[in-house]
């Protein structure tokens, strides 16, 4: 059975390249939304700490967010996030407790 599984993605900018983490996210958004699989995919600001976010993803499957990993556009943002990311981020995973 196939289990929904939820991303929070723990995001740090280098000072002063927070709007590239932005308009990454913008360009990326409206192409992961339309992935197999995709229930969501959000980014939020971190109250008091403009260089921090977090990208919350949902998706139908383990199956969907592996096929997502792996596609061209993840891939290209992977190698451009370097150049404006503090730090790498820290994925935690989360699954529902009941169906």
């Amino acid at each position: 059975m196939n289990k929904e599984i939820s991303l929070l993605i723990l995001i740090e900018t280098k000072k002063g390249q927070r709007q590239k983490q932005i308009d990454a996210y913008n360009k990326l958004a409206p192409i992961v939304l339309k992935e197999t699989g995709c229930l969501e995919y959000d980014l939020k600001e971190v109250i008091g700490n403009k260089n921090e976010f977090v990208l919350i993803e949902k998706w139908a499957s383990k199956k969907d967010l592996l096929a997502h990993g792996i596609t061209s556009h993840m891939i290209e943002a992977d190698k451009l996030s370097l150049s404006f990311r503090a730090k790498a981020v820290r994925v935690i995973k989360l699954t529902n407790l009941t169906n």
